[in-house]
């Protein structure tokens, strides 16, 4: 049948009565995707959660989960785990774990029924400029902007992660760092994923002496599978914490060691700077989906309102009667995907700095004005796409993520990273911290993508003390006001549609949380104005989509969700596989 379609025809009209005539043939062929999709993995496995009864962790890393699960089984809460696996993956997970970077985290307080969000995102030093990347001719210098000590913002996590456990958790911050100091300082196996990493960063690496000692044997090999890390400088910044707090990284010894560095190097941090930084609670971002509801970071992410924003505008559409991945599925996601990336490209930035229309970007209103510029049949070129009006409605790669519920009710969600892997691959002496580049997420000059393609404008350009832009989306959903799901991914650009694909196929196709997370995945992001796919996607899809208009480019694994849900007071959980090393456990 396919044969008989003249792909040169020009004439969009005639296109689209070819495309609805494919459509209904490709609806049969891709309404069941576990039976047409190629399976990304061989086990059969991987399409059944974990189950448990009384509290689960889900992580990007052994090592950490097992440590979190520890704590709850010892009586602590979600957010003493969370603490626990935040500090441990600084050591397991160097390439996004971190002391030296910063995150979102999201909670939800069974006792008050509360959610919060919690904003440890980095900040640009006091003495950051707007045009400090560029250089003679007014183009932005990458190599500055990415891997120089110009490049590093002011980190959070330290204080994001002790203030949390302050506040809501129940255990000592000497119990949450026990884990990660005996990991760092006796050392543990490492894994095929580690040794990865590290063979992929080595290039980089060598290039700091600091970092290259660390990582890498005396004499410069790369450690073999099983051998064992050992980080002992990183031990020791840990037992300051311990017994210090926060003060011993903002203002204490570790404070001098960073300043000094700085100092070195040409770097902007001082020790001022460090002794100002504070996380900042905020309102969660809240959107209503199909009866469900939708809690995720609010700015300085761009992650929560976009999510919710995406939602709006597909809630209109019959999506599961349409068939998970089908190609009219997928056309209609994708349409939607351009219309919040280009409102991205404008409208967000640290909203202590600007003001961000949040409530008309997540209202009801706006999505149905962007609903009605979506072409159900026809792919819109992104040139032909800006951002929209929102004012005009009255009254929102290397990064990790992981997800904690306990047996009280209470989550956590929480999504932290350096930016690249092992951010600017610059360690501080004597302290064993790898350091951010997350000055690069800032827009060093408007209209110019950053690392991950990402147009920005004047809301996210480079102020002191503004946090940039970011997509981490933690996220949690309530079903009639209790736990339903906590999730999110690392991935960069990816992370927001990662994170939409594994709610819909919760919501609307009904899988359970396994299936929903081994799915194939799809991301567009407005410019450039390319469909990316997973290779697993299903070829008649693929061919339909490119005769709609698609652009498409078939690619590897897109994001690694560590999620968990909540079904009549059972715990199912499931660790992402695209990328090794993942745990959920429960008890």
């Amino acid at each position: 049948m396919f044969g008989l379609i003249n792909l040169s025809l020009k004439k969009r009209k005639t296109k689209s009565i070819i495309i609805l005539t494919i459509l209904f043939f490709g609806q049969i062929l891709t309404a069941n995707p576990l039976a047409q999709e190629k399976p990304i993995y061989n086990s059969e496995d991987i399409f059944h959660p974990i189950i448990a009864k009384n509290g689960m962790v889900a992580s990007q890393e052994t090592l950490a989960t097992q440590a979190g699960l520890q704590v709850l089984k010892e009586g602590g809460n979600a957010i003493d785990a969370a603490v626990t696996i935040g500090f441990t993956l600084a050591v397991t997970l160097p390439r996004a774990g971190n002391l030296g970077g910063g995150g979102f985290m999201l909670i939800h307080l069974a006792e008050t029924n509360e959610t919060i969000a919690i904003d440890y995102r980095e900040k640009a030093p006091l003495t950051a400029t707007k045009d400090m990347f560029l250089d003679a001719n007014g183009e932005v210098d990458q190599q500055k902007s990415r891997f120089s000590y110009l490049a590093v913002g002011v980190p959070g996590t330290v204080a994001g992660l002790t203030m949390v456990l302050e506040k809501y958790g129940t255990i000592s911050l000497e119990r949450a760092l026990q884990p990660a100091i005996e990991l760092a300082e006796n050392g543990f196996p490492v894994s095929q994923d580690l040794q990865d990493s590290l063979v992929f960063a080595k290039r980089r690496l060598q290039n700091n002496p600091a970092s290259f000692e660390i990582f890498y044997k005396p004499n410069g090999e790369n450690y073999r599978v099983g051998e064992i890390l050992v980080q002992k400088d990183l031990a020791n910044s840990l037992k300051l914490i311990s017994k210090e707090g926060a003060d011993a990284f903002y203002t204490g010894e570790i404070a001098d060691l960073i300043a000094q560095e700085m100092a070195a190097n040409g770097g902007l941090i001082t020790k001022e700077d460090l002794a100002k930084y504070e996380p900042v609670i905020r309102e969660p971002i809240k959107g209503n989906y199909r009866g469900y509801q939708i809690y995720s970071m609010p700015p300085p992410s761009s992650g929560g309102i976009h999510l919710v924003q995406m939602l709006n505008i597909l809630e209109d559409f019959p999506i599961r009667d349409w068939g998970h991945n089908t190609a009219k599925t997928i056309h209609l996601m994708v349409e939607t995907m351009k219309l919040a990336y280009a409102d991205r490209s404008k409208f967000l930035g640290d909203p202590d700095f600007v003001d961000v229309p949040t409530n008309q970007l997540i209202s009801k209103e706006y999505a149905e004005v962007l609903r009605d510029k979506i072409d159900t049949q026809w792919a819109t070129p992104s040139q032909e796409i800006a951002p929209g009006n929102p004012y005009g409605i009255s009254e929102s790669n290397e990064t990790t993520h992981y997800s904690v519920m306990d047996k009280e009710g209470n989550i956590v969600s929480n999504t932290y990273t350096l930016n690249f892997s092992y951010g600017t691959g610059l360690t501080v002496p004597g302290t064993g911290i790898l350091l951010n580049n997350e000055m690069d997420d800032f827009s060093a000059k408007p209209g110019v993508p950053n690392a991950y393609g990402l147009i920005g404008g004047e809301f996210n350009a480079i102020e002191p003390e503004k946090r940039m832009l970011s997509s981490m989306t933690p996220t949690i959903v309530l079903k009639n006001g209790e736990p339903f799901l906590a999730t999110g991914s690392p991935g960069g650009s990816r992370i927001i549609t990662t994170t939409l694909q594994l709610i819909m196929n919760i919501i609307d196709h009904q899988m359970n949380i396994a299936e929903a997370t081994n799915a194939s995945r799809i991301h567009h992001q407005w410019e450039p104005d390319r469909l990316r796919v997973e290779s697993s996607l299903n070829d008649d899809t693929i061919r339909l989509l490119r005769l709609m208009g698609h652009e498409i480019v078939e690619g590897n694994a897109m994001g690694s969700t560590q999620s968990i849900m909540k079904i009549d007071n059972i715990y199912h959980g499931a660790s992402d596989p695209r990328r090794p090393n993942a745990l959920t456990l429960g008890y």
